[in-house]
């Protein structure tokens, strides 16, 4: 299991870097299998298995989206003034947002995370603004947009545990970013999100002590540590391709990706 677990952390570490998704579109899906797997869809486990698919998945980007953002500020890719007024909305956001899902079962929290995703390949595709070429310059957003965007990417990212790719690439996008601007700014944006969200994981289940020593809350800390290791490995190699994919194969392979976890999630 953590044999696969550490090239999953790989795979984490290099669609984080290219395409800022934190690692939840890989990790949440690829946990979630696995524990239904190795402990069966009724064990304790099993029932608990998108709650901890989606906690280990907020706690990993804590790691990942650190060493992602780092890598695109030394390449000069992150637009901090856009970042900045962001973050604290987004912090907030993630404590609603993590709260939310475990007070709710397993299964619902799959449903939505199915849904959204569903919404976001159908938004991309069928209105303007995605698929296009990139303006040179983004359009900043006023305060009342930035705090009701922010609070919204905390909320559904921590809630599913996937980053705030899934809603800040497109809302950059359509604002006039390259894929690599708006892929460098979803990996800071994260990092809010992630260290609320997995705090909020953390303390709200730290009393349900049935899923063993090495939980800390809804996080595996076993399956987290062969995470980081496998994205750590995962960014250094995508780190040589910053900057390189020309923008239109970047969308579309962003694209793509969602459009297969989608598939997993729904056929799982």
């Amino acid at each position: 299991m953590y044999s696969v677990l550490l090239l999953c952390g790989g795979l984490a570490g290099i669609t984080t870097v290219l395409f800022g998704f934190g690692g939840g579109f890989v990790v949440v899906p690829l946990m979630y299998i696995l524990l239904i797997a190795v402990h069966g869809p009724d064990s304790t486990m099993g029932l608990a298995a998108m709650h901890i698919a989606v906690a280990t998945s907020t706690a990993l980007m804590i790691f990942a989206a650190s060493l992602s953002a780092w890598r695109h500020h030394r390449r000069r890719t992150v637009q901090w003034h856009l970042v900045r007024p962001l973050v604290g909305y987004i912090a907030i956001g993630a404590v609603l947002g993590a709260a939310a899902a475990v007070s709710l079962s397993g299964g619902w929290v799959r449903w939505v995370f199915i849904g959204y995703l569903g919404l976001t390949i159908a938004d991309a595709i069928l209105r303007p603004g995605f698929l296009h070429q990139a303006s040179e310059e983004v359009r900043p957003m006023g305060r009342l947009v930035t705090a009701v965007t922010g609070l919204f990417i905390g909320i559904f990212a921590a809630f599913l545990g996937v980053g705030g790719s899934v809603m800040t690439v497109p809302l950059m996008r359509r604002r006039g970013a390259s894929m690599t601007a708006a892929t460098a700014m979803a990996n800071p944006l994260s990092l809010p999100m992630a260290v609320s969200g997995t705090a909020t994981y953390v303390l709200l289940s730290a009393g349900d002590t049935a899923l063993g020593t090495w939980y800390a809350g809804y996080v595996d800390l076993r399956a987290l540590l062969a995470l980081a290791v496998g994205s750590w490995l995962g960014i250094r190699l995508a780190s040589l391709w910053i900057g390189r994919i020309p923008d239109r194969v970047h969308a579309r392979v962003y694209l793509l990706l969602l459009t297969v976890v989608l598939v997993v999630m729904v056929v799982v």
